[in-house]
């Protein structure tokens, strides 16, 4: 993960949904489906980040879900003015932050989230932002895990867990993003379609890694990016889980 990963713009709005404790993980969950739900595997702002609840909120409604949006961080939360304030991003380590939040910890807790939801809904998708999107790839080897899954400007992301995927996938891709390389982007591109899943690359261009959840909403550009990385991660479980 590079310094990108920690900048970004906070939005305004007030999240509606609630707190509650799922699989072990405090949870900010939204929405009244009974049919679908979707996890989001937030970035390192971590479940309290109010960018990720009014998108959970979002897909809530236009995707007829239930939304879940679990604590994988321990507690550790990451103030969002961080993004905004050169002094406290300077002071911010992520690579120690990450080694905090490894895989091989994080993964086991995650996968027993998604069968936490797959024992109560008939479908689940899940949607990974920056840090969060390696998770979804790998929930996606295992379709009794989950049945799709999206992912904005993934991080960490490696060609094997690219190689595995068995359930729908949808990458929102910024053109500049260097977290998710061209060598990755090319990478997906060529192996995914060979995999006989069904698949969506959606290219943003002029946009940056973190602009589907932390872009500047007063930049036409990143607002009209920001929106339409909503509207088809909205579509694509809409699809996908109805």
């Amino acid at each position: 993960m590079s310094d990108c990963c920690k900048t970004g713009f906070n939005w305004n709005g007030s999240p509606t949904g609630t707190e509650t404790t799922l699989a072990d993980k405090k949870t900010y969950v939204t929405g009244s489906s009974k049919k679908a739900a979707i996890i989001i595997l937030h970035d390192i702002f971590g479940w309290t980040f109010t960018n990720l609840r009014l998108l959970a909120d979002h897909f809530a409604k236009e995707a007829d879900a239930t939304v879940y949006l679990p604590d994988f961080f321990d507690g550790e939360v990451i103030e969002p003015d961080t993004m905004e304030n050169p002094e406290k991003r300077a002071q911010f380590d992520v690579m120690a932050f990450i080694g905090r939040n490894s895989k091989d910890l994080r993964f086991p807790e995650i996968k027993k989230f998604s069968q936490a939801l797959k024992a109560e809904y008939p479908k689940v998708g899940a949607i990974g932002y920056c840090w969060g999107a390696w998770a979804a790839f790998r929930l996606g080897a295992d379709p009794t895990l989950i049945d799709a899954i999206s992912m904005a400007h993934p991080s960490l992301v490696e060609t094997s867990e690219i190689d595995a995927v068995k359930v729908p996938v949808q990458i929102l891709a910024p053109e500049t993003d260097p977290a998710f390389t061209p060598e990755l982007k090319a990478h997906a591109n060529k192996v995914i379609p060979t995999l006989g899943v069904y698949y969506e690359y959606v290219y943003f261009p002029g946009l940056t890694h973190g602009f589907a959840a932390k872009g500047d909403v007063t930049d036409e550009k990143q607002k009209f990016g920001l929106e339409k990385a909503k509207r088809d991660a909205v579509a694509w479980f809409a699809e996908f889980l109805h």
